[in-house]
């Protein structure tokens, strides 16, 4: 089947700044420009002002050299709006989120481009809950900033002055409230004594956070990456190349290997055999644990189309189900919302426990895996064998423009193909990415070179009809 995603081609009104996670891309080139930026805080603080207290918006970013250029234009666009503004500096995503609602602040900005090379940013907004904005709001914003159909006449003339201009101020202790939540997140019958854990950050916003809470907990931690220059977020380290912390965990005979993003949202892990192991398994030994101990909500656990099959067994075998959104962690979390569902995440390492966080939180899904291992008494590898994944092939297609999927008419016939192919024995997945100019093809089957051939046609029918 051919999906798309929230990028301006899918259901409801075309996008021309909001992606799948807000705005994104190369910074300085619009729409990440301190102009648009500008304009994006003014837009915010005029949909926040209700009331007759003094509104605040939280600002948070990750390590990025432009990061500096982006908070300083978003928080003049505030304070032009007579809105207070919070400093928070480099803090990880879900971070700011905390921050947000802990302060009661009416809104929160992370400046960040996730796990993109340090080259592009983004901005992203959550609600006075700690919330992702959803599309509604966000599209929103988008018209009042590109003076889209609607009266804004309010908006572009408001210009308070004199002491009703808005103020920023620094919140010095941003990071130890965030570590000091993150290890009240840990079962207080428990410690991290006697464990080794190599914790690869990326060079991102989590440097300071992610040791500390380890470390804090009791285990000695071997710390990767954590001197961030704002040209060496993401570059070979991460999430994004677990390898190095997988190695780590070899070389110190560590019990586990964790490996964050740049703005902290997601994890990989490896087992103490330095193993990777896959996001899929590790919301399958997680979900598996609450559904026995009776902390699964509707024991259901809510994951995306992108993950595998084999995670549906997994719950199977304890009676328990997958429901499945598209791709984005703001979806899993909507539909864990409307839902009731406490638990859920992608099969990237976003993993979202709504008991305790409002997004995905590395670090947080961290400390859940680690007290599933230390209840047990079992290591990674062991517990993970109760996922078995059915072969995958993914392979990611650069396109110039993102025409809708449906009106390719070859891109559409291969994928009647490989469909027809399968004879229902697996199944297909074609989407835009919402973060970047790519396409993205998914097979899944029982055979590894068969769909790894049937997703090359399909991809080869995309560089036909848009590279």
């Amino acid at each position: 089947m051919a999906a798309n995603p929230r990028n301006g081609y899918g259901a409801g009104a075309e996008r021309k700044l909001f992606g799948t996670d807000g705005v994104r891309g190369v910074a300085n080139v619009h729409p990440i420009t301190a102009e648009v930026a500008l304009q994006l805080g003014r837009a915010l603080a005029w949909k926040v002002r209700s009331g007759d207290h003094r509104h605040r918006i939280v600002i948070g970013k990750d390590t990025r050299l432009s990061g500096y250029m982006l908070e300083t234009a978003i928080a003049a666009g505030i304070c032009s709006m007579g809105v207070d503004v919070l400093l928070c500096g480099p803090l990880p995503t879900p971070g700011i989120a905390f921050i947000t609602q802990s302060m009661r602040a009416d809104a929160g900005v992370v400046i960040s481009a996730s796990h993109n090379p340090y080259q592009d940013n983004g901005i992203k907004f959550f609600d006075r809950t700690g919330f992702k904005l959803p599309d509604d709001d966000e599209l929103e914003i988008e018209r009042l900033v590109l003076g889209g159909s609607g009266s804004t006449s309010d908006f572009q003339g408001l210009r308070p002055t004199a002491e009703l201009i808005g103020k920023a101020k620094r919140i010095d202790d941003a990071i130890g409230r965030y570590v000091v939540f993150l290890k009240a997140l840990f079962p207080r019958e428990l410690t991290l004594d006697g464990m080794t854990i190599v914790v690869d950050c990326a060079n991102g916003a989590a440097y300071h956070v992610a040791p500390a809470v380890f470390e804090e907990l009791g285990a000695k931690v071997i710390p990767l990456h954590v001197e961030p220059n704002g040209r060496n977020i993401n570059d070979n380290c991460g999430a994004m190349h677990p390898e190095g912390m997988a190695a780590a965990v070899r070389a110190n005979g560590a019990d586990l290997g964790i490996a964050l993003d740049g703005d902290a949202d997601r994890v990989i892990v490896a087992d103490e055999t330095g193993q990777v192991v896959a996001g899929d398994a590790i919301m399958a030994v997680v979900a598996r644990d609450l559904l026995r101990r009776g902390l699964l909500q509707q024991e259901t656990v809510v994951a995306t189309v992108m993950s595998n099959v084999g995670l549906e067994r997994a719950m199977g075998e304890l009676g328990g189900a997958v429901v499945r959104t598209q791709v984005g962690d703001r979806y899993v979390v909507e539909e864990m919302r409307r839902g009731g569902f406490n638990f859920g995440g992608e099969q990237s390492g976003h993993l979202i426990f709504l008991d305790h966080v409002t997004t995905g939180d590395g670090v947080c899904a961290a400390l859940n895996l680690l007290a599933v291992m230390k209840r047990s008494g079992q290591r990674l590898s062991r517990l993970a064998a109760c996922f078995e994944p059915s072969p995958q092939a993914q392979i990611n297609v650069a396109v110039k423009e993102k025409l809708p999927l449906e009106t390719l008419d070859g891109v559409q016939a291969a994928i009647a193909e490989v469909e027809k192919a399968l004879c229902g024995m697996g199944r297909v997945l074609v989407r835009f990415s919402g973060t970047e100019n790519k396409a993205r093809v998914l097979v899944e089957g029982p055979d590894d070179a068969v769909i790894r051939s049937h997703a090359e046609r399909i991809a080869e029918a995309l560089r036909h009809a848009l590279a």
